[in-house]
């Protein structure tokens, strides 16, 4: 899978993450989790609820982090019964994964009836939670509300992914792999080189109607925007994904703005202005039918004529704009790949632009890129599109600081 490349160059060395852990079958996950905080460098302490115990022993995690596994107020190490307090103090960060809906539930509500619920309230650490819950908890309205509250509260939520669940039915809700949570840390910690920064993404196709049931579209899957997104965020930014209708999830502590057609998606930008980046991968329609039919258009042997005008180029606006962003472009070409991208660039005055055949990437999981900037040309060789993003987020950090 994309998003279990590169996950051996995410480094938390020296940093403090207490691991809670609550009841599901997600919990046996959790151990792999474990197992990749400490391979990271990490130095992980795990917390236990009665619950999550009933489906993994303690003893698991102890052996997998060295250390004793903590599952109750008044089992206290400190011998003062404060070990609460003490935990968090020199915490980086605690983790919750998973997070049921229960305990979801119980944050958003400020209880502390164990200890890790107590943990959570009294900790002078970030915090985050990687639900994992049945689909229709997850899209249970007091579910919607207690996560509106957690991430009012400052609370970072990761996922959940949508597949298969423990209990047959299919839907969002499962938990995230481990190797996506251990690669979303960094920026949570703080640790990456675009700490600080805000970064606006676009991706995907756009969808102009031609009457209620068609319209005119591309083969973009939204792969390599997505990714794009996930790196920035694995770097350490604030990230906003505007898209176009796609299939897939948003990643790991990405705020997503779902929109249809390039006006929508040209609005949607404008609004999430300012940011310190705009990185704009979405394959955006060029034409939009002049007037869309408010009924469906029925089936002629005269054929059918559609008046088609050109719709807004976000990138060039948005890169023309007083103050503008950092702005990094995207050209999918289909011949002369150097000579059609470096002229887009110098076109729009862009500092970075990154440019790749259309019809060896369009809809596949790998891609070859070329990076144009005012050095020079840079060469990205065919790897997984994450692997790609990553590269080309190092080289964008490189000129942006």
């Amino acid at each position: 899978m994309e998003s279990r490349v590169g996950i051996e160059s995410v480094s938390l060395a020296y940093k403090k993450i207490i691991l809670g852990v609550t009841g599901g079958i997600a919990a046996y996950k959790a151990a792999e989790l474990c197992r990749l905080l400490a391979k990271a460098g990490a130095d992980v302490r795990v917390a236990m609820t009665a619950a999550a115990q009933q489906f993994v022993t303690p003893l698991t995690f102890q052996a997998l982090s060295g250390k004793p596994v903590l599952t109750s107020l008044w089992d206290s190490a400190s011998g003062d019964g404060m070990e609460h307090i003490h935990l968090s103090r020199d915490a980086d960060l605690l983790l919750v994964a998973p997070a049921s809906a229960d305990f979801l539930a119980r944050l958003a509500h400020g209880r502390a009836d164990d200890l890790l619920s107590t943990l959570c309230l009294a900790r002078s650490c970030g915090l985050a939670v990687a639900p994992a819950m049945n689909r229709e908890m997850w899209a249970a309205a007091p579910t919607r509300r207690n996560l509106e509250q957690l991430r009012a509260d400052g609370v970072s939520v990761l996922g959940p992914a949508a597949g298969e669940q423990a209990c047959g039915e299919i839907g969002p809700g499962r938990m995230l792999e481990p190797a996506d949570i251990l690669a979303a840390l960094p920026g949570l910690l703080g640790a990456g080189p675009l700490a600080g920064k805000r970064v606006l993404v676009t991706a995907g196709p756009t969808f102009e109607p031609i009457d209620p049931v068609r319209g005119l579209t591309n083969l973009s899957s939204g792969k390599m925007g997505y990714a794009v997104a996930q790196a920035a965020a694995e770097a350490g930014a604030a990230v906003c994904l505007v898209s176009g209708p796609t299939c897939l999830a948003a990643p790991a502590g990405v705020r997503r703005v779902d929109v249809q057609s390039a006006a929508e998606m040209r609005a949607a930008v404008l609004r999430e202005l300012p940011s310190d980046v705009f990185i704009a991968v979405a394959a955006v329609a060029d034409y939009r039918v002049d007037a869309a039919a408010p009924q469906k258009l029925k089936k002629s042997d005269a054929g059918l004529n559609l008046r088609l005008v050109a719709n807004p180029d976000i990138l060039a606006e948005v890169a023309a704009l007083p103050g503008a962003p950092f702005c990094v472009g995207f050209a999918a070409e289909t011949e002369r790949l150097a000579e059609h991208a470096e002229a887009k660039r110098i076109r729009k005055k862009l500092p970075l632009l990154v440019g790749n055949l259309a019809q060896d990437t369009l809809g596949q999981d790998s891609a070859e890129l070329l990076l144009f900037d005012d050095r020079g040309r840079h060469p990205l060789p065919r790897a997984d599109k994450l692997t790609q993003a990553r590269r080309l987020i190092r080289h964008l950090a490189t000129l942006l600081n």
